[in-house]
């Protein structure tokens, strides 16, 4: 029932639901947060319908509005919006857990060596704009289909491109948000189902205090204790708190630090980064491999918890807020622009880096037009799709 404006849920689905599913695109999900959104698109939206393409949208805005790693924010929002909080925790276990422990035992047995593109991995990353092209080709159908939105969602595209600093894609979503308060107020979409809550506003409080206490303290608890699991903790949990933009940038970001305090000599990093971008799951796991490079199996874990801790805490604090102002008139004319602005971001990272990285000439822009024709016309499943890949480009790597 509707009391005073709020109205109550329960979890649509099981927590061990979320976990395979969620497990399964940890597995699968090959190409950087872009590919990650397209991944989570065909699984939680097209094929499980576990929510509509105007909530996936307004969760992917909001995700993008945090700081962290956007592509396991909102894994973390579906699981939690479909199970509860058990449901959130199982989608980032399951989403992360494959990336983690392989890059962990990667630093365990670690040789030296950085990793070198090869034909098998090159194949994997050609699926990625396959997987990246279907989401902006469906995404812009539903939120680009008018001059004003399409004219958003290709400034914001330009604006990505040519300003790729840190704060581009907040800034652009901004003024998108703006403009379509201003322009698209008569147009509004009508208002929309609310999305299942199951967090108090109270608690939803104690959350954001939390996250903004441990940004302030942390630091502090290093100095006062010495320990390195703190210092490490500390480093990770700033990263990301602060970070906008994902994976991409947390990574170069953390090099100073890591190697200068001789956690990792500059080899080493340069090895984990590039394991990073071949395994499948969030570059945020990088911390997996640095914590385990570091202080063995403890400091993995405590990376790993570090670094991802901050976008628990965020994406459900503000989740009985959002609620409120997407109900808003004004504020669902914003998402208008915003959701139209989100398009343009994930074109122009259909560009730089998905195309940039995978497409080097004919034969690569032919197996990923013949991806995508298998995606949209003949309704493979993604997890089907990366196998192919993978056995085409072995193939290729042992014919050349």
């Amino acid at each position: 029932m509707n009391t005073k404006g709020q109205t109550q849920f329960q979890p649509k689905g099981s927590v061990w639901e979320v976990w395979k599913t969620a497990f399964r695109l940890g597995l699968t999900s090959f190409g950087g947060p872009a590919a990650h959104l397209g991944y989570f698109h065909e699984e939680y939206v097209k094929r499980r319908k576990w929510l509509d393409e105007k909530t996936y949208a307004d969760l992917v805005a909001l995700c993008q509005f945090l700081p962290g790693p956007a592509s396991s924010q909102v894994g973390i929002g579906i699981g939690f919006m479909r199970a509860g909080f058990c449901g959130g925790l199982a989608a980032w276990l399951g989403f992360t857990l494959p990336s983690a422990l392989a890059l962990s035992l990667f630093a365990y047995f670690l040789q030296g060596t950085s990793l070198s593109d090869t034909d098998w991995m090159h194949g994997l990353l050609v699926v990625a704009v396959a997987v990246v092209a279907q989401a902006v080709w469906g995404m812009a159908k539903n939120f680009a289909y008018d001059r004003f939105r399409a004219s958003i969602a290709i400034v914001a595209a330009i604006w990505t491109l040519l300003i790729p600093s840190v704060f581009s894609q907040v800034g652009i979503i901004v003024a998108a948000g703006i403009a379509g308060s201003l322009w698209l107020r008569s147009t509004a979409a009508p208002k929309p189902a609310p999305l299942a809550v199951h967090v108090s506003k109270k608690t939803a409080v104690i959350l954001l205090l939390l996250f903004a206490a441990l940004l302030g303290l942390l630091p502090l608890a290093r100095v006062l204790t010495e320990s390195p699991l703190v210092a490490l903790f500390d480093s990770f949990y700033r990263s990301g708190a602060l970070v906008f933009g994902g994976g991409h940038v947390v990574l170069p970001l953390l090099q100073a630090e890591v190697v200068s305090t001789g956690w990792l000599t500059a080899d080493e990093f340069l090895a984990g980064y590039g394991a990073a971008q071949a395994v499948p799951g969030p570059l945020f796991t990088f911390a997996s491999y640095v914590g385990m490079a570091s202080l063995g199996w403890k400091g993995a874990a405590v990376a790993t918890i570090a670094i991802f801790l901050p976008s628990f805490l965020l994406i459900i604090g503000v989740f009985p807020f959002w609620n409120w102002l997407r109900h808003h008139p004004r504020f669902q004319a914003a998402l208008g622009g915003i959701n139209a602005a989100v398009v343009g971001i994930l074109l122009a990272a259909l560009y730089d880096p998905v195309w940039t990285k995978a497409v080097k000439g004919p034969l690569d822009f032919s197996l990923a037009l013949a991806a995508f024709a298998l995606l949209t016309i003949w309704k493979w499943p993604s997890w089907l799709l990366v196998l192919f890949s993978f056995i085409v480009g072995l193939i290729l790597s042992f014919a050349s």
